[in-house]
């Protein structure tokens, strides 16, 4: 392969991007496509890449073919679409590039829309490398670079995060394009893009920009004028206004997710608890990047998942090393430092994702990659640079590193019993596959060094290498990924695509478990569950299983002793997985060492597709009246342990929801001054004698069933249900479907209140007799969202008008002058002199 990349008589800017974007496809075929074909024409990876990506993708794919993008009561116990799936995929232009597809092929899609995104990486890498480099070469080695770091292989897991990683060099472009040559409206685009891609990566690009702008105007590498600040500061608010019919419904959507409520405090603000994420953060750059969930040099960091990967193929940090040791003290390298300090900081950290302290996340670490691969190839271009001693610091950096971690002895075992062993890393071979791998990378660079440097094929070669690092040690990485995956086989065998082998008619329409079994099994049927593995569902969700003391992170995963709850929720059909393990001292095994199930009521149906599947025998329709009502200081007395049960007693409601229903619920102020006394205890409330157990159970559900609905339908925006009531009364009709205030209710075509009740589902009044309930949803700040956008596009346009006016209007200005100023300077009575 003979490419003279290093001339720039060759291609032009263009075809320079083209290049770079084709040989990162050719790359990213090399690397992924052996993989498909070895799966049968799917890219199966492992975790949460099986059983989120590709889910999720087909069930929006189905969702937009029905025109179903308001409530979805196929993702847990049912939830918003925008809110739910923004972060996700919804602003991916990767996903609506599959719409024109079949359903069933989406699966199919995923590795060639995997290897696309790589594609993408690297051109958008070499749009903004392109103005700092003299060589455009440089560009295309830097675009690879990036594409191929172990960030971006590291984050295959997360399918979705390349989408960033594709955004954020084309919003620095755009920055760099409005401060260096005054193009106005492509930095308010590229502002809009971001955002509508992934909104949480949103949050740490905006700070980045800051930093960066901040950066190039206080070391005077770019003048700060007033009149530019303000337009800079016009197009962020119109692009990010513009995004408001995505942002404003996702925003207000995830208010009251636990997981965005933690903030840094303390010490914990300012030093990690874990000394061992020192360590992953500074060996990220220094190796390829961890499998998630496995990581080998700092196994008890608790990192898993966090996405601490930054290593570049072939350079490593030789060439970071080499821009660091220049005298010359320019914004990169400021920069570079400066998001290092952010980096070790706890507190400052978490500002790349909206002050969040929940949980450890490094998920900003491609863009110290980028600042890395920028310092990188202007250190190849400089004379001054010392590559010799640059090489001596990586070499030792990471062979110390290895030697530390690998050499390090350590007792293990139990007091008096202990064995000194050598290593402190999770896996001995792994480890050292690592570092050869690294040291290899180095190894090569030298050799290219060495042979090729001021030679006319320095950048080939140099491409070539790091092309052939990036597949050799991405193989390894992918490979192991796809190798360990526990649930591929059974996905590719009896899930994906598999809801025809399932013989249940009415299994779209009432809820079924798949207790520890493959998860989001219902979502690749597109059938509703009340188990999902989503963290970004309705806080109504996370507010009743945090009231039923359900843990309720990342999933719903609710085990057997919450055996009410089924009833209480409408769930019809068990499906126990008989490839996973059925041993009866397994926790995740349905069956007891009788034979019994560990829920009680549970009759065995039939067994399809390697399920045993089993029928609710306390199972009630959904749609309900309770003949009892508490109020939630009284439900609270309940243990925590009996909590699911204790809810199909009584319909809980808060002491205002009391009063205002008091013909309904029989509530008195005078009943209930002891509760809300100073002495509550002596209050006699009727959960004090609540009891469970089977046989309550079955009676319990056997009243549920005489006060149920006679149908319930899920409808493209909502649900509908018919009920009867001979109560002789109003009362009100429960639904186990997630508050939100985006659902408004009828009753016989009059309109409703629609309560929150039992702390995060929903009723309604309804009269003595037959009655038509339907439920209508429209997402929560959607319709102002799009309004605010169109607000936003109208401005952008005015902006773009009024620029294009004054630039003619100077233009003119500049030609009349120059104009007048040739003219005095002719001679008298020469040609073209005013009389």
């Amino acid at each position: 392969m003979s490419l003279r990349l290093n001339r720039l008589s060759a291609p032009k800017n263009g075809r320079w991007l083209l290049l770079t974007v084709g040989l990162a496809l050719a790359a990213a075929t090399l690397l992924f496509l052996p993989f498909i074909i070895y799966q049968g024409g799917v890219f199966y990876y492992y975790g949460d890449f099986n059983v989120q990506e590709i889910p999720f993708y087909q069930e929006m794919h189905s969702l937009v073919h029905k025109g179903e993008l308001g409530w979805n009561h196929l993702t847990d116990l049912g939830t918003d679409t925008l809110a739910s799936y923004s972060f996700y995929l919804l602003g991916s232009p990767f996903f609506w590039l599959t719409v024109p597809f079949p359903n069933e092929v989406v699966p199919n899609l995923i590795g060639p829309l995997l290897i696309l995104k790589f594609g993408c990486a690297a051109g958008a890498a070499y749009i903004y490398l392109q103005r700092y480099v003299k060589q455009k070469s440089m560009a295309v080695l830097g675009g690879l670079l990036y594409a191929f770091s172990g960030f971006s292989i590291y984050n295959v897991f997360f399918f979705h995060f390349h989408e960033p990683m594709i955004a954020f060099p084309l919003l620095l472009a755009a920055l760099d394009a409005f401060l260096y040559e005054q193009r106005r409206g492509l930095f308010a685009v590229a502002v809009f893009g971001a955002c509508v891609v992934n909104y949480y990566f949103f949050v740490g690009q905006a700070l980045f920009v800051v930093l960066y702008y901040l950066m190039l105007t206080l070391t005077k590498t770019c003048r700060f004028r007033i009149r530019e600040f303000l337009l800079l500061a016009a197009e962020v608010a119109i692009g990010f206004a513009a995004t408001a019919f995505v942002l404003l419904p996702s925003v207000l959507g995830l208010l009251g997710n636990p997981r965005l409520n933690a903030f840094p405090h303390g010490w914990e603000a300012l030093t990690y608890g874990r000394e061992q994420k020192y360590w992953l953060i500074i060996l990220s750059f220094l190796f390829p990047a961890d499998l998630p969930a496995m990581p080998v040099f700092t196994p008890d960091s608790n990192c898993k998942w966090a996405s601490v990967a930054g290593w570049l193929p072939l350079l490593g940090v030789t060439g970071l090393v080499a821009y660091l040791q220049l005298k010359k003290r320019d914004w990169i390298k400021k920069l570079i430092l400066l998001l290092m300090l952010f980096a070790m900081v706890p507190v400052l950290n978490s500002m790349f994702q909206m002050m969040n302290s929940s949980i450890y996340y490094a998920r900003w670490f491609y863009m110290l990659v980028l600042l890395f691969v920028l310092a990188s190839v202007r250190a190849i271009e400089d004379k001054e640079a010392d590559w010799d001693r640059a090489i001596i610091w990586s070499t030792g950096l990471t062979a110390g590193a290895a030697a530390l971690i690998g050499l390090m002895p350590q007792l293990t075992g139990e007091e008096g019993q202990e064995e000194l062993s050598i290593g402190v890393q999770s896996a001995f071979e792994k480890f050292w596959l690592y570092v050869l791998m690294a040291l290899l990378s180095i190894l090569v660079f030298t050799l290219i060094y060495k042979k090729f440097w001021h030679r006319r094929r320095f950048s080939a070669v140099m491409i070539v290498a790091a092309l052939g690092v990036s597949l050799f040690s991405s193989f390894l990485v992918i490979g192991h990924g796809v190798m360990i995956s526990g649930s591929t086989d059974s996905i590719k065998a009896h899930i994906i695509n598999a809801r025809d082998k399932i013989r249940i008619d009415d299994l779209e329409d009432v809820r079924s478990d798949f207790f520890e079994g493959i998860d989001n099994t219902a979502m690749f049927w597109q059938v509703p569950s009340i188990n999902c593995f989503q963290s970004s569902v309705s806080t109504s969700i996370m507010q009743f299983y945090d009231k039923m003391g359900i843990t309720r992170d990342v999933a719903s995963r609710p085990d057997f002793s919450a055996y009410g709850l089924r009833t209480l929720v409408s769930c019809k059909y068990f499906f126990d997985d008989l490839l996973d393990s059925n041993d009866p001292e397994s926790d995740n095994s349905f069956l007891d060492k009788d034979g019994n199930t560990k829920m009680p009521g549970w009759k065995k149906l039939q067994t399809d597709n390697k399920f045993d599947i089993y029928e609710n025998e306390n199972y009630v329709p959904m749609g309900f009246a309770f003949d009892a009502y508490v109020t939630q200081e009284e439900f609270e007395r309940v243990k925590t342990a009996n909590r699911t049960e204790a809810a199909l007693n009584a319909m809980v409601l808060t002491r205002d929801q009391m009063k205002h229903y008091g013909e309904i619920t029989g509530y008195y102020d005078k009943d209930y001054s002891k509760l809300y006394g100073d002495k509550p205890e002596n209050f006699e409330s009727a959960v004090d004698s609540y009891y469970y157990g089977e046989g309550w159970l079955k009676e319990r559900a056997k009243v549920l069933n005489q006060n149920a609905c006679s149908s319930f339908a899920y409808t493209k925006d909502g649900f509908a249900a018919s009920f009867d009531n001979q109560s002789g009364r109003e009362t009100l009709l429960f639904f186990s479907v997630p508050y939100s205030e985006g659902f408004s209710a009828t009753v016989n075509g009059e309109a409703a209140t629609v309560e929150k009740v039992t702390y995060g589902f929903m009723a309604v009044k309804v009269p003595q007799g037959k009655s038509e309930v339907v439920f209508t949803y429209a997402t929560p700040g959607f319709r102002q969202g799009v309004l605010i956008s169109l607000c936003a596009a109208a401005a952008f346009a005015a902006y773009m008008v009024l620029t294009i006016v004054f630039r003619q209007r100077r233009k003119r200005k500049s030609i009349k002058s120059n104009k007048e100023t040739t003219d005095s300077s002719k001679p008298d009575g020469a040609v073209g002199a005013p009389e």
